[in-house]
């Protein structure tokens, strides 16, 4: 025998359903047929007569009429929401939520994804974490900030630093800091962001700061002292001062594979550094190239990726792209001089992009290569095609309201994880631009700013 099913209807609902019915059939003058489904309700007349009858007369057919109508009203609705979804993937407020059928061409495009707020003073830096959805934001009001990207929400406020954060950056395992006070802090994201190192020996403000890829546990600053010093990160000693620079370096970077860094600052030089000599700390650090050029202070540098050598060696009139092997054969640098240079490994400018109206603050490398996107403080990003001898193609106007200050792009999705590289590429020394295919890119950028007094982060995401 069936076990009897949960009852749908409350008790009541059921008695109004019963009367409802007794009244249908009486109305249509099936009295046999009402008087059998009294007796097998146990309703006598008594319980349900005719004066009640009439109250329930005409109840069943309104609710059954009801039911037909909702069920239009909700085609209806299915219908205009199916619509509205075509239109709203098909506007650039949907480009958020469409599918990236092309990610080595993905640009961003206005709206951001998420704006967040809660800084008081402008933003320095921001920087992704090579595995979690976490973004740090360093700031002027003396606060690193961790944020989840993905959701658009504040997980966490570092304090620690006495002065403005100039800089972070996140290497496998730790967040960098540096500041003003001369310091550079680390923090460690598994143990609750908890302090828990602080490295000092910069005689001045320290600018830059940048894990160095590889598996070195090293760690490049630069600072006002017009030095770089590279630290080891698990003892905190400076294992290497590196001169050369006469003012304020103010940006450093390093190449994918760790071998090569970039530096720049207020002598308006270019300096192209090899660290293959420094083992375990002894030995030197040699300066392979000074790049002169630009017209006033520089602000930033960056290495290319590899993806991107068949279009900068067109530019360079060579006639094969370098080997991919290779991860010093070009960089960019931005200057207050409004202009954006591309250098080649030898030390030879190959392009001026010129566009901004103010000085440039911040660059980044497209992971698929084609492209280059800048920030400046005449409050736009911009995105420069190298495959049309740097054209820039596409510029954000009306999303900010003040300077923006840095840009940063996700790391790549690879397939045994993230890519723990610089610019979103893979810090695997040999990888081919080919490897870095499109469907590993993560179409993710974050921008700092400032708008009126505050600083804000802004997410573009494909």
């Amino acid at each position: 025998m069936a076990s009897p099913t949960t009852p749908i209807l409350t008790p009541r609902q059921a008695e109004e359903l019963h009367k409802s019915l007794i009244s249908y059939l009486t109305s249509q003058n099936l009295l046999a047929t009402a008087s059998a489904l009294r007796t097998e309700l146990s309703l006598p007349e008594s319980a349900f007569d005719q004066s009640q009858t009439e109250k329930y007369q005409g109840l069943l057919e309104k609710k059954w009429t009801s039911v037909i109508r909702l069920q239009r009203k909700i085609l209806e609705l299915e219908a205009t929401v199916a619509s509205l979804k075509t239109d709203l993937l098909s506007s650039s407020l949907g480009s958020s939520l469409r599918p990236v059928q092309d990610p080595a061409g993905w640009l961003p495009r206005s709206p951001p994804r998420y704006t967040l707020e809660g800084h008081r003073l402008p933003i320095t830096s921001v920087a992704f974490h090579p595995v979690f959805s976490s973004l740090a934001s360093a700031s002027e009001d003396t606060t690193v900030k961790v944020w989840d990207w993905e959701l658009g929400e504040l997980e966490r406020t570092l304090k620690g630093h006495t002065k403005a954060v100039l800089d972070v950056d996140y290497g496998l395992k730790l967040l960098a800091s540096c500041s003003s006070d001369m310091s550079i802090k680390l923090w460690d994201p598994l143990d609750g962001y908890k302090n828990i190192r602080t490295l000092q020996g910069h005689e001045h403000i320290v600018s830059s700061v940048r894990f160095v890829p590889g598996g070195s546990n090293m760690l490049v600053s630069a600072s006002k002292d017009c030095s770089l010093k590279l630290w080891d990160v698990n003892t905190g000693y400076c294992v290497k001062t590196v001169t050369g620079h006469s003012d304020w370096v103010r940006a450093v970077s390093p190449s994918t594979d760790g071998r090569w860094l970039v530096s720049t600052g207020s002598d308006m030089s270019v300096r192209l550094w090899d660290l293959s000599g420094i083992g375990g700390g002894r030995g030197e650090v040699d300066c392979k190239g000074v790049m002169l050029g630009h017209e006033n202070y520089n602000l930033c540098c960056v290495f290319a990726p590899a993806a991107a050598y068949p279009y900068l060696s067109k530019l360079a009139g060579q006639e094969k792209p370098p080997a991919a092997t290779s991860a010093a054969e070009f960089m960019a640098t931005g200057s207050r001089d409004k202009q954006i240079r591309l250098w080649d490994g030898r030390g030879n400018c190959i392009k001026v992009l010129t566009g901004h109206d103010n000085w440039v603050r911040g660059l980044v490398f497209h992971p698929g290569g084609k492209y280059l996107i800048s920030v400046a403080d005449d409050r736009t990003l911009r995105c420069w095609d190298l495959s049309q001898e740097g054209k820039c193609v596409q510029t954000l106007k009306g999303v900010y309201d003040g300077f923006v200050s840095c840009v940063r792009w996700a790391p790549n999705v690879i397939k045994d994880g993230l890519a723990n590289g610089v610019n979103g590429q893979p810090s695997t020394p040999g990888k081919k631009a080919d490897e870095t295919a499109a469907a590993q890119i993560r179409c993710v950028i974050a921008t700092g700013s400032v708008d009126g007094s505050e600083g804000k982060v802004r997410i573009f995401a494909g």
